[in-house]
Parts: C-alpha cells; sequence; structure tokens
C-alpha cells in the first residue's frame, strides 16, 4: 500500500506555464512582459500543489465551471467540485469535461451542440458543472466543439457527443439538415446524449486524443484508428476525405502495432503517436509550408528517444522524453519555452534548456501557450530560481467581479510602441516635445505611425518632402505663384480694383 502511494505521489510535481497570458494580446507586435512568458515560469497560486495532470483550451462561455463568465487569470478552485477526487480532465474550444475517482463524469461551458453530454442541449451555456450522462468512467477528451469519453462497460467502450459535421462522432453520419424546406441552409443536429459507437462494439478502445474535428484511437491489440475532417491528411489514410466512421489507419498493422505504454496526440490539423521501439510517427500538417504528410512518417528527430508524454496545440507540440523536456513548432508568443535570448519557432525539435535534467510528468498545449508538470525531486533548488507568475498584471483590475475585465495596459500598449516609432521617424531640427504631444493626443490604434497616415480624420501635417510644414506662408502669398512677384494693378482690372482670378492673356474690351 506505502509502494502504490509512493508511486502515485511520484506522478505529480510543480506546474510551469509558458505563453500569453492575455487573450487581447494574442497576434500584436508588442507586447508587455507580463503578456508573454517566454520561458518556464512557476504560477504563485499553484506553487507546492501537487499537479498530476494539465488540460488546455480557450474561450470565455463559461467553462471555468464558477457559476459565471467571468474572466480569471489566476488559478481558481472550483468549488462546485470540491466534494470529488478528480483524476483527469479535458478541455475543448469553450467547454470542459472532468472525471472523478468513482467514474462520474461532470462538464461545464459551452453547450450549443450538446458536447457537455448532459443529455439536454436546451441550455446554451452551463456555467456550473452538470452531470454527464455516462458512467463507469475511465477517461474523457474535447475536441473543439465534441467529447469523447472512455468506460468499463463491455461493448460501449467509447462514447462520444457533440457536434457531428465532419463526422468526428464516428456514427457513420454527420446530421445534415436544412433548415427549412425551401432553404439551402445547412445545419447540424446535435447530440446531447453520449452514444457508443457501433462499430467498436466488440472492440476495447484504451486510448484516445482528439483534433479540433477529429478523433484517434487505439484498441487494447495496439490498431489505431481515425475519424473526422480529413484536411491535410491528419487522418493518415493518404486522401484528404472525410470519414464519419473509424477507419483502421493501414501503417500501424502486423508488426508495427502499438505498444501499450504508447503515447497518442492530436494537434488541431496534425496526429501523432509512438510505435514499436517508441519511435514517434506524425502525419498532417505539421508546418505552414511545405508539403503535408498524408500518412504516418517516423519522426526521425527523436529517434532513440523514450516519450512519455506528448501534446500538440494550433501549431505546436511539446514532449517529455528521458530527462528532458523538448518542443518545436510555428509560435509567436513564447509557447515553446526557449527563453527571452532563445528563438520563437523552431522547424526541428529542440530542447527547453532551462528544463534539462528535469523530469517531466505530463504536458499540455493550448492556443499560443504549453504548460508543462516537473517532478520536485532532487531539482527543487533549481525550481527556485525560476521566475514566478502572480497571475496579476499592474493595472488589470480584476478584483471586483462585475466590472468588464479590460486591462488598462491593453490601452497603454500602442502608445508607447507608437510614439516610439514616430520619434524615430521625425527630421533632425524639429522640435520634439510639441510633435510628442501632438502624435499622443492623435494616436487611435497601434501599427499607425506612420507620419503621412490620417489620424484621427486629420494629417499629422508632417510630410516627407523639403517643403513639408510649409503650407502656412502660402496662405500669406497675393494668389499668384510663389516665385513671381507682385505687380503694380493694370489698367485692365474690373472696377473692384481685383483681377478677374484667370491667368493669360486679359480679355479685350
Amino acid at each position: 500500500m506505502a509502494e502504490e502511494k509512493k508511486a502515485e505521489e511520484a506522478k505529480s510535481g510543480e506546474l510551469l506555464f509558458c505563453g500569453t497570458t492575455a487573450w487581447d494580446a494574442i497576434g500584436r507586435r508588442r507586447s508587455l512582459p507580463e503578456e508573454n512568458l517566454v520561458s518556464p515560469t512557476r504560477l504563485r497560486p499553484l506553487m507546492g500543489v501537487d499537479v498530476r495532470f494539465v488540460f488546455s483550451g480557450c474561450g470565455m462561455k463559461g467553462q471555468l465551471g464558477h457559476g459565471d463568465k467571468i474572466q480569471r487569470d489566476r488559478p481558481t478552485i472550483v468549488s462546485a467540485l470540491s466534494k470529488h477526487k478528480v483524476v483527469t480532465a479535458g478541455a475543448g474550444r469553450s467547454h470542459t469535461v472532468v472525471v472523478t475517482e468513482d467514474g462520474l463524469s461532470f462538464a461545464f461551458g459551452w453547450n450549443k451542440h450538446g458536447q457537455l453530454g448532459s443529455g439536454s442541449a436546451k441550455n446554451e451555456v452551463e456555467s456550473s458543472p452538470v452531470r454527464c450522462a455516462v458512467s463507469e468512467v475511465k477517461a474523457s477528451v474535447c475536441g473543439g466543439e465534441f467529447t469523447v469519453w472512455l468506460t468499463s462497460i463491455e461493448g460501449s467502450s467509447i462514447l462520444t457527443a457533440g457536434l457531428p459535421q465532419y463526422g468526428q462522432l464516428g456514427h457513420g453520419t454527420d446530421n445534415e439538415y436544412n433548415t427549412k424546406d425551401s432553404s439551402v441552409r445547412l445545419a447540424y443536429e446535435a447530440q446531447p446524449r453520449p452514444r457508443a459507437i457501433a462499430s467498436f462494439a466488440g472492440e476495447t478502445i484504451v486510448k484516445v486524443a482528439c483534433g479540433t474535428n477529429h478523433t484517434v484511437a487505439v484498441d487494447k491489440s495496439g490498431y489505431v484508428y481515425t475519424w473526422g475532417f480529413g484536411g491535410y491528411g491528419r487522418l493518415g489514410h493518404r486522401e484528404q476525405k472525410d470519414e464519419w466512421s473509424p477507419r483502421r489507419v493501414d501503417v500501424f498493422t502486423r508488426n508495427n502495432v502499438l505498444p501499450p505504454d504508447a503515447v497518442v496526440s492530436a494537434g488541431s490539423v496534425n496526429s501523432a503517436c509512438t510505435a514499436g521501439g517508441g519511435q514517434l510517427y506524425m502525419w498532417g500538417k505539421l508546418k505552414n509550408n511545405g508539403d503535408d504528410w498524408m500518412y504516418p512518417k517516423p519522426l526521425m528527430d527523436l529517434s532513440g528517444w523514450h516519450l512519455r508524454c506528448m501534446d500538440s496545440g494550433s501549431m505546436h507540440h511539446f514532449v517529455g522524453s528521458d530527462s528532458s523536456c523538448i518542443s518545436w513548432g510555428h509560435a509567436q508568443s513564447g509557447e515553446l519555452g526557449y527563453g527571452p535570448l532563445g528563438q520563437k519557432s523552431s522547424a526541428a525539435p529542440k530542447k527547453v534548456d532551462l528544463l534539462e535534467g528535469m523530469h517531466v510528468v505530463s504536458v499540455a498545449c493550448g492556443f499560443a501557450h504549453s504548460l508543462v508538470v516537473v517532478d520536485r525531486t532532487n531539482v527543487a533548488d533549481r525550481l527556485e530560481k525560476l521566475e514566478i507568475y502572480d497571475g496579476k498584471a499592474t493595472g488589470e483590475g480584476f478584483e471586483d467581479p462585475n466590472s468588464k475585465p479590460e486591462p488598462a495596459i491593453v490601452e497603454k500598449l500602442p502608445k508607447r510602441s507608437s510614439v516610439k516609432t514616430s520619434q524615430k521617424k521625425r527630421k533632425k531640427g524639429k522640435d520634439s516635445s510639441e510633435s510628442e504631444s501632438e502624435d499622443e493626443d492623435n494616436i487611435d490604434s497601434d501599427d499607425s505611425d506612420d507620419s503621412g497616415k490620417e489620424m484621427n480624420g486629420k494629417y499629422s501635417g508632417k510630410g516627407r518632402g523639403k517643403n513639408s510644414g510649409k503650407s502656412a506662408p502660402r496662405k500669406k502669398s497675393g494668389g499668384r505663384g510663389s516665385g513671381r512677384p507682385p505687380k503694380s494693378p493694370s489698367p485692365l482690372t474690373s472696377e473692384g480694383g481685383k483681377g478677374t482670378g484667370k491667368r493669360g492673356r486679359p480679355r479685350k474690351t
């Protein structure tokens, strides 16, 4: 009993975070250091807490389970689940599903397509945990807008609920229908009640992973099945056709079936698993440019590594292997954890130097962020040297839950960057103090610092030519060309003493 407890404790550790901490900062050219954590960072509210598994999602539709839709930037206990011991969980685009020690499952968040599995899609949002219509649950995994449960019930080892648009539920249909008899607009009937996949009636599914709109599953014999959206070859069948029912991947047959300790992962547009000898195979869209992998191919960069855990985000991946943490892919917010001096993206797997020598327990990849759980054994002193994030940036003002969560730093950021850029573009000899105050009043959004661009409906008045800023003296001229001196009044003028206003030869009287 003591050995089992010790083994259980060894599977937990310290949670580290890297990537964006503010949704408003995603995609911006410039951001504050608190908004993008480019190195693995400790979260102060979770320091000393033993974390076993991590999962990641996104959105603001009640998927935090606190009974409201308020954004929280600090880890907060879900009080409605405090009476249950949660052993695993899954996070989709805007919903969360958890599994308890006694085999129950609860879900909260967006329920428009019935992805919570409560048996009803009447309430579009469930901000507090509701009971899922499943029992004897072992694990739950979430796709974008659907959910998969693994149970110990014979003949019903895998159940699905949610959006069936691309066949990702595996029931042989996409439930498509016309919204009206005379309309060509299509809709997809929601499936709010978890339903067992009929084609797996005689099989036992032991592992499953979900992408945004596709599913990867492994049975007890080591065979791999995929179904759902087939774009970019993410199903591994050498074609991009959608599969409405589970289809076996022919690469993992005969002598190349998956071992019991295999790792299975699914990103938004790709899939991965480890096969014989621990070799990692990947397929689908792996890079922003280049050809897609239409069928599973070995990733030779990780040959010889023993992978314990893996997860994939939109276009980036994290792996825990031996005593190293490895990441790669396309990133913009520091989610690869390479540090302030490291590269943002990497086409090839690369070690996270700050975590070298640490034992990685679990990894998770979300949109523009990553989470890593490391064992504290023998590395407590190294963890003390890592940066700590308090979960509350200066000026955010999230104390009042009734206030709209709009950080003040978002408003200040464009002014700083734009003023700094516009100062570089000003010509020498100008009065910098007057120009800076004028720019600060006119700047309305970031990336609008060109001196010739329009600001708040008015031009800044600072052209790039030699005669810029000389429009005022021209108003003092007599109406003729600026290079010709004014002449005395001609006898051929009108009675008012003014010329006709037309250039050229005067009209004869």
